[in-house]
């Protein structure tokens, strides 16, 4: 394949045609491009990735109108935080539950303590 883009490429008259592009991105790509073939834990693909992140590009239009930069600036903090949570199998609603019922007991630099990553459930509470 890369032989025939490269043939493609070095015949084409208009370097800057629909079919020019691509093949000029993939070109000096070609061997970062095939590493996933030399390597069966690396995916074709980035779908899980994109999932991942689809909810924040569809809402990527709605932030704009948050009211101001400050609480644009809070609303990205909470969906990094529940999605720190959802990385690591914890319901962001207990999560959050606990973390309100506990802040109050942690100084500024124990509060890291409180993360989602690095959060541990007291299991005498009742979260429920």
């Amino acid at each position: 394949m890369k032989v025939w883009m490269q043939k493609q490429y070095a015949n084409l008259t208009l370097k800057k045609s629909p079919i020019a592009q691509p093949l000029a991105y993939c070109l000096p790509r070609w061997e970062r491009l095939c590493i996933y073939t030399t390597d069966a834990r690396l995916q074709i693909d980035n779908n899980l990735v994109e999932n991942a992140i689809r909810p924040i590009a569809v809402g990527k239009k709605n932030y704009l109108f948050a009211g101001s930069h400050e609480v644009a600036q809070r609303a990205a903090m909470i969906y990094s935080l529940v999605s720190t949570c959802k990385l690591h199998d914890i319901d962001p609603y207990q999560w959050l539950k606990d973390l309100l019922q506990r802040i109050h007991l942690y100084t500024t630099k124990g509060i890291k303590e409180l993360l989602p990553q690095h959060w541990i459930k007291i299991p005498e509470w009742d979260l429920d």
